[in-house]
């Protein structure tokens, strides 16, 4: 690593370290999540151009997960998954809520278990849980 890679890492823009750290699959979709307010900083909406400091903690939801990471390193990089883990340290609290959120999806949290798309009987049971 050469003095102006160094450099270049210790100012990064945040949608371009999302994408490094492998949240978002092209900086585009980083940009857009940002902007959509995805990701939060003490509790704030962030601008795309925002630049993470080592220390730093960001709350990102992407899809159905909320994940709550501590900023460990900077980089302007996508390298493989490996690397990419190395750059955040999520929470103990973030990682419990996930695999609690999931196994509550897993479970049917609706009380209704469907195998791919309901059946006439099971989208009327939704319904009436909804209307509740």
């Amino acid at each position: 690593m050469s003095a102006k890679d160094h450099k270049d890492d210790d100012k990064v823009r945040l949608d371009k370290w999302l994408w490094a750290a492998r949240f978002y699959k092209t900086r585009a979709l980083a940009k857009e999540a940002i902007e959509g307010g995805k990701v939060h900083h003490r509790g704030e909406r962030c601008k795309p151009s925002k630049e993470p400091r080592v220390g730093d903690e960001y709350v990102i939801r992407t899809g159905f997960d909320e994940r709550t990471v501590v900023v460990r390193a900077l980089s302007v990089v996508r390298r493989g998954a490996p690397e990419a883990q190395a750059l955040y340290e999520e929470t103990a609290d973030s990682v419990a809520r996930r695999e609690e959120a999931a196994a509550l999806r897993k479970a049917g949290a609706l009380g209704v278990q469907t195998d791919g798309r309901p059946t006439k009987k099971q989208r009327r049971q939704i319904f009436r849980l909804q209307d509740r």
